[in-house]
């Protein structure tokens, strides 16, 4: 099955969103992807996206630079099969551009599986079955704007909603969220904007309102704050900026309840999935979340589900209606459905 020459190409793509997407750093309006093609002599091709964020250091400028060295160590390999030793040549070439060398990974992967005739969930031995739901995430904005995107989010079946938090206001936001979802799961996300203290005194609150757990109060500079925090909260803390890769599990693991994974953080599959045993054995549950992000990306963070605790991959949900080049894992009412992905791969097949 192995390949004698690969070729690959990518592409830069601008996805607006549906709505202008809000957190304590600032607000996006249209999401900077880059799409990532790696086809064999037979004309099969993988696709991967990358969805770089500034707050790592990285923009779709940087992927574009560095991509051509990327993926010359792709067709020099020559195997999309030989997924290691792949992962590895880039991690020497360019070892910072996480979502860059992601991208890369997940086309890679994409063929991979696609060459075996086999989703990815069965190239890794995993159970489609289980997967959890997805949250669906709220952005911040005006109280009765938050209040009426969280009835339309319930309407359209969604029952694990993400507040994103970090105002004035936060109380007000959670008590008319609670009042327009009665029954959905909560989950908070402060993005940083917090302080131990603070975050003491609104995890009191935030359990009377069914909360489930708060992501991320202290900013990842302060990892003392993190533990301070951790200890004086009643609700679980979920540690996203602060949990970056491999090498950040054990630093986190005495000051967070959940790690938070992103492959656009991590760089890859294979080093998300040596992330999620890392956290295992350090007793820490598991969520994958993401970025703003085409199909092209999220269908592959899909097929870690099984070994997650937690999901939050609702990034090409929150794209305008037609903005995806790509169709994914379906994703009813935000239930992850591997099962009913009817194609190789990823999943992910251009419109």
């Amino acid at each position: 099955m192995s390949a004698t020459s690969l070729s690959t190409s990518f592409e830069r793509v601008s996805l607006p969103l549906e709505h202008d997407f809000t957190i304590s750093r600032g607000t996006t309006v249209a999401a900077e992807n880059v799409i990532v093609r790696v086809e064999d002599e037979g004309g099969m091709t993988g696709v991967g996206a990358a969805a770089p964020s500034a707050h790592y250091g990285e923009t779709a400028d940087t992927v574009v630079a560095v991509l051509p060295d990327l993926l010359a160590e792709v067709e020099t390999v020559g195997d999309p099969h030989a997924l290691a030793e792949i992962e590895e040549r880039m991690r020497r070439v360019v070892a910072d551009n996480p979502a860059a060398r992601c991208a890369v990974s997940i086309a890679v992967h994409d063929l991979a599986a696609k060459r075996l005739g086999v989703p990815l969930y069965r190239l890794w031995g995993l159970d489609p079955g289980d997967a959890p739901d997805s949250s669906y995430t709220i952005g911040i904005d005006d109280t009765e704007t938050m209040r009426e995107k969280t009835a339309a989010a319930v309407e359209a079946g969604y029952s694990t909603l993400k507040l994103k938090l970090g105002t004035d206001r936060d109380r007000e936001v959670v008590e008319a969220v609670r009042e327009a979802a009665p029954d959905a799961t909560l989950r908070v996300d402060a993005n940083e904007a917090w302080t131990p203290r603070e975050t003491a005194r609104k995890s009191e609150w935030l359990a009377d309102l069914g909360v489930e757990f708060i992501e991320q109060p202290i900013p990842a500079s302060d990892p003392a704050g993190l533990r301070d925090a951790f200890e004086r909260s009643v609700l679980p803390i979920a540690a996203d900026e602060s949990c970056v890769t491999l090498a950040d599990i054990p630093r986190i693991a005495d000051r967070c309840d959940i790690a938070n994974l992103k492959l656009m953080k991590c760089g890859g599959l294979l080093e998300a999935r040596r992330m999620v045993h890392a956290a295992r054995a350090h007793g820490l549950e598991v969520m994958l979340g993401c970025m703003v992000e085409s199909n092209a990306a999220i269908a592959a963070g899909c097929h870690l589900g099984p070994l997650l605790d937690y999901a939050d991959l609702d990034g090409s949900l929150l794209l305008a209606d037609g903005a995806d080049p790509f169709e994914g894992v379906p994703m009813p009412e935000g239930r992850i459905d591997l099962e009913g992905i009817d194609r190789a791969g990823t999943g992910a097949a251009e419109r």
